[in-house]
């Protein structure tokens, strides 16, 4: 099978999925559009990947979330609506565009009052919130510059605690993740990223390889297991 026909497989199945199990949004729908409008990249998860998050955000009863890369605000509006009413969501970006898109997606979606967006490089606003004692976060998405993860990662580890999830995308590209030879920046990172997860007794993982409407990819999803 080409890699052309393989993407019109994946999608024509990704569209069929969610015309069968997820309800018309319009919400989400007004994010997308907006985003788009507004010239932002179309790299937000697919709407079957939105719901894994929501799912898995409800399913752990996640109160406190902290999200790494904002962009239109899709992922970020997914994982708030399974919030409680008290719950609180921190995404973090560092393109001023991109946050001023989200922050009227925030406000559309009648959620802004559920979700804090910092604008600033994630390393130096990962480092504020340690400062200002945030956390414990019950669930950590990132999905920022990978050349960073690592980065992100171990800031993770410290603003969570046993028991909570995190989890980072993009961590397949295509399969290039698995070429030791490769020299592409977001490849190595993803790479480094890995390695670390695997030398840290502190987490228990796995990744899964994903198709769909995003391409050939995959989420790694890590659980704390001890401090």
């Amino acid at each position: 099978m080409s890699q052309e026909t393989s993407q019109q497989t994946w999608t024509r199945v990704d569209d069929y999925l969610a015309a069968r199990l997820l309800p018309d949004d319009p919400v989400l729908a007004h994010v997308l559009a907006e985003s788009d409008r507004a010239g932002l990249p179309a790299i937000a998860v697919s709407p079957l990947q939105g719901q894994l998050l929501h799912l898995m955000a409800k399913m752990m009863g996640a109160g406190r979330i902290l999200e790494i890369g904002t962009l239109g605000g899709f992922s970020t509006i997914c994982m708030a609506r399974a919030l409680p009413a008290d719950g609180r969501l921190v995404t973090l970006e560092v393109e001023p565009r991109h946050a001023e898109v989200a922050q009227a997606n925030f406000r559309h979606a009648g959620l802004a009052d559920r979700i804090e967006l910092r604008l600033g490089r994630g390393i130096d606003t990962l480092a504020a919130l340690e400062k200002e004692g945030q956390g414990p976060f019950d669930l950590v998405f990132i999905d920022a510059d990978k050349p960073s993860n690592t980065d992100y990662l171990l800031a993770s580890l410290r603003l969570t605690r046993p028991g909570s999830v995190i989890i980072c995308d993009n961590v397949v590209r295509s399969g290039a993740v698995a070429d030791a030879d490769s020299t592409d920046a977001s490849v190595l990172g993803v790479r480094r990223f890995l390695d670390a997860v695997a030398a840290e007794p502190r987490l228990a993982a796995t990744a899964l390889q994903t198709v769909g409407v995003k391409g050939y990819d995959g989420f790694a999803v890590l659980r704390v297991e001890a401090a």
